[in-house]
């Protein structure tokens, strides 16, 4: 810990990071890394192998990206980045772009939903790193369009992700066409074994990092959870985003709730987008766009975007509806609280959902705030409730100011 400390205080250049790069960084206005940075960077910049367990939001892109550009400027070859979604690997790209443009980097993104000829046109100018979904990346090794002959480190990223995603066949046909001697540097917000097996057969004697321990949610995320019943949700959350004036992201469990959803709030006046799977790419990125430029405030979104969203200065973060996995709850509220910046994440549970909270609470190990919306609020009363089994249920008490907490 000592060393990652003074790490950080003698910011990048402390790292071992060439002069050129760190002129670029200055521009940027970097000059502390982030500690998945500290200890990541020089890790990579000696060769090794990696896997890093990190939320998203922490830095990972340049944690990875900074030492891959100056191996590549050192060794030649060129380098590649796993994803799996077309929104994060957008965001990689340009976010690798602003890194290396000014030392003459080329990248191309391979990504699904995208004309196939202008990712052509890319690949024509032989790019220092490709930046890849998996199945895009398969359609291209297929056409012959793309090697990987020259791959000299790649990177997955988000890889537990990809094999909740299903990639995991498409990984093992992708690490058959890179060349074993490659550099790998593998990060994931969790380790579950599907991970260590991936590494085993893929990785030489990586070195294991962890900034934050597996389904640890962001440091500065302030987290409650209101239940409910399903008619009083849309009313609550109108209630709540009249107490918040900032950028606003809701989780939604299905397209079509997320649709509905987003057409209800526009209607009543909010200015609103939604990104889902059944919306184009165009739309997608246009309503991603909208929320960055603060066009759209509210975005409504499922958890096939969760990962892909990338966005400073969220203020709060609303699970509309519980995740179906308790896992992707610490994706979804890793989306506020982002650099260092405090954030809000409320979520809406219903009466029967007591064992969906527990797992939440056994996955970030701790007892998050819990309250009960109703009706009965309006007599000035205030819950509390007993754990029964499954499901929870509620007694009444003479209310002293505030909203009911658990006891």
């Amino acid at each position: 810990m000592l060393e990652q400390t003074k790490q950080i205080e003698n910011g990048f250049k402390g790292l071992g990071v060439n002069a050129s790069i760190l002129r670029v960084l200055e521009s940027l206005k970097l000059e502390v890394p982030t500690p998945i940075q500290a200890k990541s960077i020089p890790i990579v910049l000696a060769g090794q192998d990696l896997i890093g367990v990190a939320q998203t939001g922490t830095g990972k892109t340049f944690a990875f990206g900074i030492p891959m550009l100056e191996r590549l400027m050192l060794n030649k070859g060129c380098g590649l980045v796993i994803l799996p979604t077309r929104e994060l690997a957008l965001q990689v790209d340009e976010n690798l772009v602003k890194l290396g443009e000014k030392l003459g980097l080329r990248t191309v993104s391979l990504i699904g939903g995208e004309a196939m000829g202008r990712q052509l046109q890319g690949l024509k100018r032989n790019p220092h790193i490709i930046v890849a979904t998996p199945g895009r990346l398969i359609d291209h090794l297929k056409r012959g369009s793309v090697k990987l002959d020259d791959v000299k480190i790649l990177v997955l990223d988000e890889a537990d992700r990809m094999l909740d995603m299903g990639f995991a066949p498409q990984l093992k046909e992708i690490m058959k066409r890179v060349p074993q001697g490659r550099q790998t540097v593998l990060f994931s917000a969790t380790m579950p074994n599907e991970i260590l097996k991936l590494a085993s057969i893929y990785m030489t004697t990586p070195v294991h990092i962890e900034i934050a321990p597996s389904g640890t949610t962001a440091e500065f995320v302030d987290q409650e959870i209101f239940v409910v019943r399903k008619e009083e949700k849309y009313v609550e959350l109108e209630k709540i985003l009249r107490q918040y004036n900032g950028a606003v992201l809701i989780f939604t469990r299905t397209k079509h709730g997320a649709g509905s959803l987003a057409g209800k709030l526009e209607r009543a006046g909010h200015k609103v987008a939604e990104i889902h799977s059944n919306l184009s790419f165009g739309r997608r990125c246009e309503a991603m766009a909208g929320f960055k430029s603060k066009k759209y405030r509210i975005l409504v979104a499922t958890d096939i975007a969760a990962r892909g969203i990338d966005v400073n200065n969220i203020e709060l973060v609303v699970n509309f509806d519980l995740p179906d996995n308790s896992e992707d709850y610490v994706h979804r509220i890793g989306r506020t609280a982002r650099a260092g910046n405090a954030g809000k994440a409320i979520s809406f549970a219903m009466p029967d959902q007591g064992k969906d909270i527990r797992s939440i609470e056994r996955l970030v190990n701790k007892k998050l705030d819990l309250t009960e919306i109703s009706k009965l609020e309006q007599a000035n009363m205030r819950p509390t409730y007993s754990r029964r089994g499954s499901t929870m249920s509620f007694g009444w008490a003479n209310r002293r100011g505030g909203r009911g907490r658990r006891r």
